[in-house]
């Protein structure tokens, strides 16, 4: 559709302040953003929408505009409920980079024109999806929280028969329509969220087609960036942050106009999706505050100030500050340079909800800030319980992940790495600083374990074994080359076993007697063993610095 389409609707309320040479531009999408820099949401040819919340003074308006223009954006609308008049330094930003811009009267809602957007793009071709889109509005309008989207699956219940939920990439079951009857077992949301992330990654075309049980399920992406396959610049950078649409049916045999139906659904749940989004600003931004003072060296009192201004937000009622842990996320793809710090920021907000927590409006203890690749969680605790031995708990590194390793790794398989570091609860701001650290040192013991999808926590780190993932990859090459290469030429020569010899031997800390009865040899065969491993590599395995030398090759190899 055009602009001056747009333009002409009354009951959208737009109001021309610039760019009337550019009417004819075409939209192919809505998005609405209060984002200073939303441009690893834009593909080009959307109609952005913005409550001005990004503007703090006149000198952020050039900087907004020109980020739309490089992305190829269409046109911007401002709304008037916020700041009133449109200011003159956005009028004259877009004037000097030609690009139209709108005034949104307060009385119009932005979801009113996003789904107008999504009706006339998909070309009215179903007058079922009219009637879900017209049914929505109505929803949508009546109050402050919309429906959720809850309501669209209700619609699509009642309207066209058709059981279906929406779900997040970690498997966690967001929405379900009232016709789709008992929630979905978690195993079977898993295996649905695996399927859709596996298949997203094959690059096959949506709706993906899944059968569980005999039940046939069609999957479709809710992308609230207004990408598409075919425009995204990478689809690992929203990969593990896009809700989905599950449907008990499979789409195989619709007709195109049903299909379309489908997907301008997806995008009015993506409305709700950038609601429960903007609700999370306020928590992102305490979280990336904190951070930055942690970060920075501040002062303790400085950082206590901040943390209880926090306190309130993330945990109402709350008298006093509570304990805090901290825990550090990245997501790493292999040999590519892929923005995945906000990828890692969303997904990390997904996995610290409880599993059994229903609902899109879950994170509301949860702030997270992201830096470069790495996501940094702030989670308060309102009180820290203690075990039998004195320990305390809180979030567990060993129980993360339990409940939702299997989907990310269906998304990661092949090239993609997600760790997780878990810091030990802080009383007060003192221990920050420490804990960021803890959690930092803590993600890199993961990232040297195997598999796609690994945590680690504090109590992990009172060992050698935390200064391994720290050594360099040539210098680990090297020293176990050194020590252990020799032996195993040897092995590989005269089928002798001494790698199995060696390890055995450290295990049992140098006892001859215990190792042979455990290798079942005998004392003198051991004893050859040993010193033709010495003979080898030059070591003597009665020091102690050698038997260390050996043992930390052995853990390295």
């Amino acid at each position: 559709m055009r602009l001056r389409a747009l333009l002409d609707t009354d009951a959208l309320g737009l109001k021309l302040l610039g760019g009337e040479e550019e009417l004819d531009r075409t939209v192919r999408g809505v998005m609405t953003t209060d984002l200073r820099d939303p441009s690893r949401y834009l593909s080009g040819g959307e109609l952005v929408l913005t409550g001005l919340a990004w503007r703090h003074d006149a000198e952020d308006s050039e900087p907004f505009v020109r980020i739309l223009v490089q992305q190829g954006v269409t046109a911007l609308a401002a709304g008037e409920a916020e700041l009133g008049d449109v200011p003159g330094d956005l009028v004259t930003a877009c004037a000097r980079h030609r690009l139209p811009l709108f005034a949104v009267h307060e009385s119009v809602a932005f979801a009113t024109i996003t789904e107008h957007v999504v009706r006339q793009v998909s070309g009215e071709r179903a007058g079922d999806l009219a009637a879900v889109v017209d049914r929505h509005r109505r929803m949508m309008t009546s109050g402050p929280a919309g429906g959720g989207p809850d309501v669209v699956l209700d619609l699509l219940g009642s309207d066209l028969d058709l059981r279906a939920w929406v779900l997040a990439p970690t498997g966690r079951l967001i929405a379900g329509s009232k016709a789709a009857g008992p929630a979905l077992p978690a195993e079977t949301c898993a295996r649905l969220a695996a399927e859709h992330l596996a298949a997203t990654r094959t690059g096959r075309r949506a709706p993906h087609r899944v059968l569980l049980g005999g039940t046939a399920y069609s999957l479709f992406p809710i992308r609230s960036t207004g990408r598409s396959p075919q425009t995204a610049r990478d689809a690992r950078e929203t990969l593990l942050s896009d809700w989905l649409l599950a449907v008990e049916a499979d789409a195989g045999d619709w007709a195109e106009e049903r299909l379309d139906l489908l997907h301008g659904v997806t995008q009015l749940i993506a409305v709700e999706r950038d609601r429960r989004d903007a609700a999370r600003t306020v928590r992102r931004r305490l979280a990336q505050e904190v951070l930055e003072l942690v970060q920075t060296g501040a002062a303790p009192a400085e950082i206590a100030a901040r943390l209880r201004v926090a306190a309130p937000v993330l945990l109402p009622g709350l008298g006093a500050a509570p304990h805090w842990q901290v825990i550090v996320a990245r997501v790493d793809w292999d040999g590519d340079e892929i923005e995945s710090g906000p990828v890692a920021q969303a997904l990390l907000e997904e996995i610290l909800v409880d599993p059994l927590a229903a609902g899109p409006e879950h994170s509301d203890r949860i702030a997270v800030a992201h830096t470069g690749d790495e996501a940094i969680a702030l989670v308060p605790l309102p009180a820290v319980a203690t075990e039998h031995d004195g320990s305390e708990t809180g979030v567990l590194a060993d129980v993360l992940l339990e409940s939702v390793r299997d989907p990310l790794t269906a998304g990661l398989d092949g090239d993609g790495h997600l760790t997780l570091g878990v810091s030990a609860a802080v009383h007060s701001a003192d221990g920050l600083r420490g804990a960021l650290e803890e959690a930092r040192h803590a993600r890199r013991v993961a990232a040297a374990r195997p598999g796609r999808v690994c945590a680690a926590g504090h109590q992990e780190l009172a060992s050698h074994v935390l200064l391994l993932p720290f050594v360099p990859d040539d210098v680990r090459r090297a020293f176990t080359a050194r020590l252990l290469d020799p032996l195993r030429d040897y092995d590989r020569r005269h089928r002798a076993e001494l790698i199995p010899t060696l390890e055995a031997f450290l295990d049992c800390d140098g006892s001859w007697t215990r190792c042979a009865g455990r290798l079942h040899l005998h004392v003198n065969t051991l004893r050859y063993r040993v010193g033709r491993i010495e003979q080898l590599t030059g070591r003597d395995l009665s020091r102690l610095e050698d038997k260390l030398d050996f043992f930390l090759a052995l853990r390295m190899s």
